[in-house]
């Protein structure tokens, strides 16, 4: 199975979270819900912001809200602004070979999978599962 990241796991518990939100939501309370370092939860705001993922809003009423609706964000989305997107071409030698065909495969399927998954999908699934962000 392909392994996630601490980093874009995060990443995708704030969006979510943000998602699910009734407006702007600070960075305090996205780490505090989603135990989240907090200076983690920072960065990951701010390479979100630089990807066009979220928009910060200063002042009393400010915090992070989403860039775009969630129906229009998928979880490849997120996942490319954390990670990029994967150059990495697998070798293998020999008798070998045939797995690349395999790893390529598997990762087309799995991009094609969260690119059909929305942060709008995963709120609207799973909102009687957790309690709701506000």
């Amino acid at each position: 199975m392909t392994r996630t990241s601490a980093r874009t796991q995060y990443a995708l518990r704030a969006m979510v979270t943000l998602a699910a939100a009734d407006g702007p939501l600070t960075a305090g309370r996205i780490s505090a819900s989603q135990d989240i370092p907090r200076r983690f939860c920072d960065n990951i705001l701010l390479q979100l912001r630089r990807g066009g993922l979220v928009i910060s809003m200063r002042g009393p009423e400010g915090g992070y809200r989403l860039a775009r609706p969630p129906e229009t964000i998928s979880l490849a989305d997120v996942i490319v602004v954390v990670e990029g997107i994967d150059q990495d071409h697998d070798h293998f030698p020999g008798a070998a070979a045939p797995l690349a065909a395999v790893w390529s495969e598997i990762r087309e399927h799995e991009t094609r999978l969260l690119s059909e998954i929305t942060l709008a999908q995963i709120v609207t699934t799973f909102r009687g599962h957790s309690t709701r962000a506000s």
